[in-house]
């Protein structure tokens, strides 16, 4: 039986002020699953508000206000016997940013794992209690209800909180990175909550088609007939899912809107107006309680635990047995083969008899077992030996093994690199899924220290309406380049090359060509892509301001960038990389100025109300002499949105 939820609140709201242990509840019996407490999600909701109005009014992830978050978070979950971590974000995110959250409930097959997820920041304009206290709150209280009734577990169950989301999604991108392909491969699905409660909302499930997505719209078919949620296309791609979603894993989550225009048929439906979702999107209005819609938020909340219940608790019923690979990737050139141990473990019941079989191998690549069939609990050596004509790039390969009374799958990631050499190409088609995000892979070996400061991204795509895609340059650390952003409008297919300084970079190791697809109804492929690290420039040509200069609401300001000893005038291709954090970035104007004072137009108020600029900009410089004092010029030309230029690179 639950505890009482006022005294619930007071026990989380002092073990947030106090850092008090509590002892976990005994276990409970009941299968079933529960229903969430509105009224405990609500304490932690009048928490978040507090905290925010203690620290400046916002929960920004470089500030005291989400290092509280996270406090409160962290000792609330380890009062009700989580496993918990605040890991702090070593790369990729904004400077001074703090840490992510994550929990693990003990219990359930550590081989597959359930994970949910949702931001803890807030943007600087506000607490953020809808944007995305809400999702975090209610996170909060599945997790404690999780432990409270500690039921018998079938698949181990994950949580995350995440820290920078709203400076690009950068929290939740770190972790999926950290993680090795075989833990990502334990990951069977990712379920993300973001603005639950939006106060004219609608009902929307992220890739409502998958099996997830499927799993919640169950609940709400079931609970509330004629609801019909409806697929999130405009949270497509822009919160912490899509990390998830570009390292393979399958994905789903809530939503109930942001800044679109509730249609008249989902008024009809849903009620409310035709106005935004939430009319305080990423503003100072974006309060508890007045910002947050009960109804919204306590069906999300019931739903959420429907989903947990229904994919990880239960009681495991007859024989079974995981599997894993050690290692769990290797690469080879074409022509050449990799070895990997297959490993089984009893999970449940008494061993079995598994064959094993291998597929997603490439063209020219084939896979044996010795043995091809074992008893669970046993190993076996997997070689993959791939021919001269096996395409370059990284293939994850699924190992299946058939059991007499279950069938389980490991992951094995197979890299086929090109010869020893600064420049490889991968012509292999990839599928660019509507809404999605998917990645091409070039392994480079043999090219010796760091990749050239003009190295370039040769990149055919196919795609209609090409200013639905973001395309972006992964690094082997990790580490992102933005080719493109959701620019050419209704035009089709990008032929282009772009010139990147990746001088920071080590040349060898895995790159990715990284492609979203951020718009409906418009679909394509990568054709082929080609990357050459040995690009050089002459010394002194080019230049990197990296501190932050304030974007003052409808003002203008300059960040300089001074060129010495480089003879001669700039190149037809000279490039200027900007990286601006700013909300709605339809309000910027962003222009580089020349020495002599020449305005060169970068970016203007396009994007409307999406957040910052990673961008590489390439523009004919030919005319202006390279020496002299160059300045990237931000004008705010709107009301109600601020932010700071973060760094920008010129090379002329």
């Amino acid at each position: 039986m639950r505890r009482n939820p006022l005294v619930r609140g007071m026990v989380v709201l002092a073990m947030a002020l106090a850092g008090a242990v509590a002892i976990p509840a005994a276990p409970a019996l009941a299968l079933a699953p529960p229903d969430i407490s509105l009224t405990d999600i609500r304490t932690h909701l009048q928490q978040f508000q507090t905290i925010a109005s203690s620290n400046g009014g916002n929960r920004r992830s470089t500030t005291a206000g989400y290092t509280a978050s996270v406090n409160y978070v962290f000792n609330a979950l380890s009062a009700a016997g989580y496993s918990v971590v605040k890991q702090p974000c070593t790369s990729g995110c904004t400077s001074g940013a703090g840490p992510n959250v994550i929990a693990d409930w003990p219990g359930g097959d550590a081989n597959q794992v359930l994970m949910l997820g949702a931001h803890l920041d807030s943007v600087s304009a506000g607490p953020g209690i809808n944007d995305n206290a809400s999702g975090s709150s209610m996170l909060l209280e599945l997790a404690l209800t999780l432990a409270e009734q500690n039921p018998t577990m079938v698949k181990h169950v994950r949580f995350g909180w995440w820290t920078d989301e709203e400076q690009g999604l950068n929290g939740s991108e770190f972790y999926v990175n950290s993680l090795s392909s075989t833990e990502r491969a334990k990951i069977t699905g990712y379920l993300n909550f973001d603005m639950v409660a939006s106060t004219n909302g609608g009902y929307f499930i992220n890739r409502i088609s998958s099996s997830l997505g499927q799993t919640i719209k169950a609940y709400y078919d079931a609970n509330f007939p004629g609801l019909n949620p409806e697929e999130n296309v405009e949270g497509a791609g822009r919160s912490d899912d899509a990390s998830f979603n570009a390292a393979g894993i399958q994905t789903s989550g809530i939503a109930a809107g942001a800044s679109a225009n509730k249609t008249s048929a989902q008024v009809t439906k849903w009620g409310g107006t035709t106005g935004d979702y939430d009319p305080c999107y990423h503003a100072s209005c974006d309060t508890f309680p007045s910002n947050i819609s009960d109804t919204v938020l306590n069906r999300a909340a019931d739903a959420s635990a429907y989903a947990v219940w229904t994919l990880a608790v239960g009681t495991p019923a007859g024989n079974d047995f995981s599997m894993a690979a050690s290692p769990a990737s290797a690469s080879t050139t074409a022509g050449g083969s990799v070895t990997s141990t297959i490993g089984t473990t009893v999970t449940n019941g008494s061993a079995q008899s598994v064959a094993l079989s291998a597929s997603g191998l490439p063209s020219g690549a084939t896979a044996s077992f010795s043995p091809a069939t074992i008893t669970s609990g046993g190993t076996s050596t997997l070689t993959i030996a791939t021919s001269a004509s096996t395409p370059v790039g990284t293939y994850p390969v699924t190992v299946t093994g058939t059991g007499s009374a279950a069938t389980r799958t490991t992951t094995f990631t197979l890299t086929v690199a090109g010869p020893p050499g600064c420049s490889a190409t991968n012509p292999t088609d990839v599928t660019i899924i509507d809404q999605g995000t998917v990645e091409s892979s070039i392994a480079i070996t043999g090219c010796t220290g760091n990749a050239g400061a003009a190295s370039t991204v040769e990149v055919h795509i196919v795609h209609t309406y090409v200013g639905d895609l973001i395309v972006s340059l992964v690094a082997p650390d990790g580490s992102l380049y933005t080719l493109r952003n959701k620019t050419g409008g209704s035009a089709d297919n990008i032929d282009q090359t772009f010139t990147v300084n990746l001088s920071s970079e080590v040349a060898n190791g895995t790159w990715k060509l990284r492609v979203q697809d951020a718009g409906p109804s418009d679909v394509g492929y990568v054709n082929s892509w080609t990357l050459n690290l040995g690009g050089t420039l002459p010394p002194g040509c080019s230049g990197t301001n990296a501190a932050d200069v304030t974007i003052v609401d409808n003002a203008t300001v300059n960040s300089p960038i001074t060129i010495a000893g480089c003879s001669g005038n700039a190149s037809s291709t000279s490039t200027a990389e900007v990286h601006i954090v700013h909300t709605y970035k339809g309000d910027l104007v962003v222009t580089l100025v020349a020495p002599d004072g020449s305005t060169y137009v970068l970016h203007n108020r396009a994007g409307g109300s999406a957040d910052n600029i990673d961008q590489t900009f390439t523009v004919n410089l030919s005319a202006e002499v390279r020496n002299g004092t160059w300045n990237l010029r931000v004008q705010d030309a709107a009301s109600g949105d601020v932010g700071y230029v973060n760094s920008w690179t010129l090379t002329l």
